[in-house]
């Protein structure tokens, strides 16, 4: 079994959409199971108080789950064209798993989510692209076989599945989206057991 650990930051429910999209294109590969996980909502000085997840969302990441899975994926939306404080913030605190090299030669991806065409979805996913990088990990993205990179009229890269939201958050992921996200779920989940393989 090859297991694949999706982190997600949600604040409107998009991200965390396209991450169950991922999860079911994971388990569409034989032997690979999907671990869908969030990372903790921050506070700040301005709303100190500590925010917590939702009931009906997945559970909060932990360092361990890292350790365990045999891939990784990435999610979270964009703020000012770059990853949210609160997955950077979590990928800040794997320094002892940058250390101990536990995600050396793991396969990765990433994805995203704006409330405009062109808010930064390709610059966010460059963004979370380069901790994975130091990490050691092998980033899979979107070859163009993937039709619906170039039928799409809401959100699709070849780094990584996006997604058009709305100015008010409140649009549901399209058919093209969908599709991006199981094929990146399928990729990373089908490099995985072939290194596992080897």
């Amino acid at each position: 079994m090859s297991e694949i650990l999706i982190v997600i930051h949600s604040t409107h429910g998009n991200t965390l959409a396209m991450g169950r999209e991922v999860a079911r294109g994971v388990e569409q590969v034989e032997g690979a199971s999907a671990r869908l996980r969030a990372v903790p909502p921050l506070t700040s000085a301005v709303d100190p108080v500590r925010q917590s997840p939702p009931d009906e969302g997945p559970a909060l990441v932990d360092n361990r789950d890292l350790a365990e899975c045999d891939g990784l994926i990435l999610g979270s939306p964009t703020r000012f064209g770059n990853m949210a404080s609160a997955m950077k913030h979590f990928l800040d605190g794997t320094g002892g798993e940058w250390f101990s090299g536990t995600l050396v030669g793991k396969p990765a991806g990433v994805f995203t989510s704006t409330s405009t065409l062109h808010g930064g979805q390709e610059s966010t996913l460059l963004s979370m692209m380069i901790p994975l990088l130091h990490h050691g990990m092998i980033l899979v993205g979107l070859p163009y076989s993937e039709k619906a990179l170039t039928t799409t009229r809401s959100g699709g890269t070849p780094y990584g599945p996006s997604h058009l939201a709305g100015p008010d958050s409140d649009r549901p992921l399209d058919d093209d989206e969908r599709s991006l996200c199981r094929a990146l779920g399928r990729r990373v989940a089908s490099i995985a057991a072939r290194l596992k393989a080897s």
